[in-house]
């Protein structure tokens, strides 16, 4: 008898409480991914330990830019540079407008930059696209 392995975790990296609250509850609408969640920065690099620790490899990473201790276009720099999260999707999800923020984030490697949609019913819409892509279609290297 086959035993079900439970799909991988999506790991959100967002700092502002009512951003993070409105992305989970966009997510469990219809969705049923499972979230790992770091506040910011420095928390998504603690992560790096306990993946290669053995903990499973998110299916997808969200990350805002913005944000204290450790900002998210550095954690996308160390997260491309390390051998194996490399291949780790990263999507940007941000309200960041800047030119130069996409045009870095496309230099380090992201896979996606997308602007928080400023109506729920959008973010909604948003949220099935993430988990359906990277979550369903998406073929992962590890």
């Amino acid at each position: 008898m086959k035993t079900a392995v439970s799909a991988p975790p999506i790991l959100l990296v967002e700092d502002n409480p009512m951003d993070l609250d409105l992305t989970l509850r966009a997510f469990s609408k219809k969705l049923s991914c499972t979230f790992q969640i770091a506040r910011d920065g420095e928390e998504a690099l603690a992560f790096f330990p306990r993946w290669e620790g053995g903990e499973s490899l998110p299916a997808v990473i969200l990350l805002d830019i913005n944000m204290p201790k450790v900002n998210g276009l550095e954690v996308l720099k160390q997260i491309k540079e390390h051998p194996v999260f490399r291949h780790i999707p990263v999507v940007v999800l941000t309200s960041s407008r800047e030119d130069r923020d996409l045009k870095t984030a496309y230099d380090l490697g992201v896979n996606s930059y997308i602007e928080k949609p400023v109506s729920f019913s959008q973010f909604i819409e948003v949220a099935e696209h993430i988990e359906r892509y990277w979550c369903a279609f998406n073929q992962r290297p590890y």
